[in-house]
């Protein structure tokens, strides 16, 4: 028996960036086991040059993910939204067990079941070395900054 993920499609702009927020949120707690949920249990996904089917897999990747990527912190934007699809943004940044910080660029295509579970995610990431002082990510997005409807960031 599969648990509905509201908002459910055909999204609006209101209700894909609600999901956006959401996921992100998920993403920050960098729980793997709560993140695995959102997605159906068979879902689809390619990470960079990483290709996964169901909830295992993206419980067993986010750990080795989360585990490399210390201080992990990150940001989604709505880029855009049609049907059952939405288009992602984002950006994030972390620490690999060196010290180097790291900030993470890139675009995810999701695809949703009728559920509002995500079963398909497909993410592009580029890598960009930065000195701590360069940070502009520290722990999830403080409530002032939450903005329902918002497609725009600094995002750069």
């Amino acid at each position: 028996m599969t648990t509905a993920r509201p908002p459910l499609p055909p999204f609006t702009r209101e209700t894909a960036a609600r999901k956006v927020q959401a996921a992100e949120d998920a993403w920050n707690t960098r729980d793997p086991h709560k993140v695995a949920l959102a997605y159906s249990p068979h879902s689809q996904w390619r990470n960079r040059d990483t290709f996964l089917m169901g909830r295992a897999a993206i419980v067993e990747f986010l750990t080795a993910k989360w585990a490399r990527e210390r201080e992990y912190a990150l940001r989604k934007e709505l880029w855009a939204h049609d049907g059952n699809r939405i288009a992602v943004r984002f950006q994030y940044e972390s620490r690999d067990v060196d010290g180097q910080w790291w900030r993470s660029y890139g675009n995810e295509l999701w695809e949703f079941d009728e559920d509002g579970l995500m079963a398909r995610r497909e993410a592009s990431v580029n890598d960009v070395p930065i000195d701590e002082s360069d940070r502009r990510i520290r722990g999830p997005r403080p409530p002032e900054e939450r903005e329902h409807g918002r497609g725009r960031s600094d995002a750069q």
